[in-house]
């Protein structure tokens, strides 16, 4: 994220083609005229989804870290994806009201980045919010979730606020400053999204392919992104990240789908997110009559 992600909570597409369940071509969900946008089905980057652990508590990183060997080992991550990247049921999860005189765990997410965090109503569904709920089964602690911006949430945790942050995080070295991280428990990358009609990129077949596109781009162009995301880390440019940046302007937003809604409306001429949320961004817009 995650840098280490709507208001828009829609079904996500089927079979999508990441991590659980890879693959890659030039375009994803519609691309028909019709679609509004559409993703350029090519990976930007390679990063790695952790947990955000405070510093301070060793034990609840070694719980977090055999829970993820755990579920890896026995499918259950597996099967927790498909409730989001096939034809599962996504678990809703409630969160417990803080309260100093119980014995909680406290997660830190921005519930705006499905399929890993959202909310409908006070129920959290998701990717990290079902692994959360099993976390405070494990470590018999009641579970309470903290919905807060996405550049606020490691920062909770570094101020002691929160015990971790589950929203999506991609590690970096800049972050572990701020955390000590999981090991990784999903691959991830950054998609590019274009408005349905725009056939820019359809010949594009590599990661080099787009940016050089990407990187003959001036001031002019702005590129629409989540603020805090490695998406604008990806256009701004990260020494941490490894990141060149572009000559593009970076629009930020508070989520991923208020930045793909200005795509639509002209305000942004691209948008680029984690590949997971625009697949979900994408499909539940084009998805609207």
């Amino acid at each position: 994220m995650k840098l280490a992600k709507k208001i828009l909570v829609a079904v996500v597409a089927a079979a999508l083609a990441i991590t659980c369940f890879a693959g890659c071509s030039n375009g994803s969900g519609e691309t028909t005229a019709q679609a509004k946008v559409k993703v350029i089905d090519i990976e930007l980057t390679s990063e790695e989804y952790a947990f955000g652990v405070d510093k301070n508590q060793p034990e609840l990183m070694e719980e977090a870290n055999a829970l993820i060997k755990e579920i890896k080992e026995n499918g259950q991550l597996d099967e927790i994806c498909s409730h989001y990247f096939s034809d599962g049921t996504p678990v809703g999860v409630t969160s417990a009201e803080e309260d100093s005189t119980k014995d909680q765990l406290i997660v830190a997410t921005n519930a705006e980045f499905e399929p890993f965090e959202y909310k409908q109503g006070d129920t959290f569904y998701g990717i990290d919010m079902e692994i959360a709920k099993l976390l405070a089964d494990r470590l018999g602690k009641e579970l309470v979730i903290k919905d807060m911006q996405f550049d606020a949430v490691l920062l909770s945790v570094q101020q002691e606020k929160c015990d971790i942050g589950m929203a999506g995080l991609t590690v970096s070295p800049e972050r572990q400053e701020q955390v000590d991280f999981t090991e990784s428990y999903y691959s991830a990358s950054q998609k590019l999204i274009v408005k349905g009609d725009d056939t820019t990129f359809d010949q594009c077949q590599t990661a080099e392919d787009v940016e050089n596109i990407l990187k003959g781009l001036d001031s002019s162009v702005k590129i629409g992104g989540q603020n805090g995301t490695t998406g604008q880390s990806y256009v701004q440019g990260s020494e941490d990240l490894g990141f060149e940046g572009l000559n593009a302007t970076f629009t930020g937003y508070s989520n991923g789908s208020l930045a793909v809604q200005d795509l639509i409306n002209g305000g942004v001429q691209y948008v680029i997110i984690d590949a997971a949320p625009a697949e979900a961004i994408t499909n539940a817009i084009n998805a609207v009559a």
